[in-house]
């Protein structure tokens, strides 16, 4: 899942990438408050984090024009200003939650994950494929009763197909979800994690799910010997 950082402290910024990029998020950052709202206007993002004092463009003023022009995308606004009526403006410009300054890193990662669960269009949090499960609330594998232990990666690499079971996705539009605007490595990348989630979820059963389309991309089917 794919998450936008509009955080002018940059060490902070820098520490909420990598965090949430362990978690298994793709996550994009941006400084002031015109790069966020390009930003959250031209890329599909699950969920924004959004600091009220932004340089060039408050966070308030994002946030309302995001749902001016009916981008819909959870707002998670992240500010030191701790007062009521500061409050209530995020949520009466259109923020979904809010949190203060200095906050616990674990109640963040709750808090998104709530967002998570009730934005955007209605998604199951738990995707099956015959027997392959994929929970993407706890971000857990199992074929059956049997754990699969993935890296973040490749999970996030799984959940993409999951999510569009039966269907192609190409290199790009994984390559698009699953890795940062910033990375601008080699298309193949994906290739190398296609083959390690087969050595996982698929050679230890004898089975094959993951079904390359020559010169279109990769599907996620029912599992087959």
């Amino acid at each position: 899942m794919r998450l936008l950082v509009v955080e002018d402290e940059r060490e902070l910024a820098e520490s909420l990438r990598r965090g949430l990029t362990a978690e298994g998020y793709t996550v994009d950052v941006a400084h002031d408050g015109v790069s966020g709202l390009d930003l959250a206007l031209s890329e599909g993002y699950q969920a924004v984090i959004l600091d009220l004092m932004l340089p060039r463009m408050n966070g308030y003023r994002v946030c309302a024009r995001m749902r001016e022009l009916r981008v819909g995308t959870p707002v998670l606004v992240l500010t030191a200003k701790d007062g009521e009526y500061d409050e209530a403006e995020a949520l009466d410009t259109g923020a979904d939650d809010y949190l203060t300054k200095p906050f616990s890193y674990v109640v963040l990662l709750a808090r998104v994950r709530a967002l998570l669960r009730r934005g955007g269009a209605p998604r199951p949090a738990v995707l099956t494929v015959g027997d392959l499960v994929v929970d993407q609330a706890r971000r857990v594998c199992a074929r059956g009763s049997a754990p699969i232990p993935l890296t973040a990666k490749q999970f996030a690499v799984l959940a993409c197909l999951a999510r569009r079971a039966n269907m192609v996705v190409s290199k790009a539009e994984i390559l698009d979800e699953v890795w940062d605007a910033a990375y601008a490595g080699d298309l193949n990348i994906v290739e190398v994690y296609i083959r390690a989630l087969r050595r996982r979820i698929d050679v230890p059963f004898g089975l094959l799910s993951i079904e390359t389309v020559r010169g279109a991309g990769y599907r996620l089917v029912d599992a087959h010997a």
